[in-house]
C-alpha cells in the first residue's frame, strides 16, 4: 500500500474557519424551517 499524493489544485486539509454571526443566524433559521416542516409531516402522517 502506498501513499496517495494530494493533487496540486485541491486542498484536503480539515481545518475550518469559524462561522460569522450572520452565517450562524442563517443556519439556525434554515434548521428551524426544516424542523417545522418535518413536524408538520409527522403530524399529518400520524392522523392517518
Amino acid at each position: 500500500m502506498g501513499l496517495i499524493k494530494e493533487p496540486k489544485n485541491i486542498d484536503l486539509s480539515t481545518k475550518s474557519e469559524p462561522w460569522t454571526e450572520q452565517e450562524l443566524a442563517d443556519f439556525r433559521k434554515i434548521m428551524q424551517d426544516i424542523k417545522a416542516k418535518n413536524a408538520k409531516r409527522k403530524k399529518r402522517l400520524k392522523n392517518f
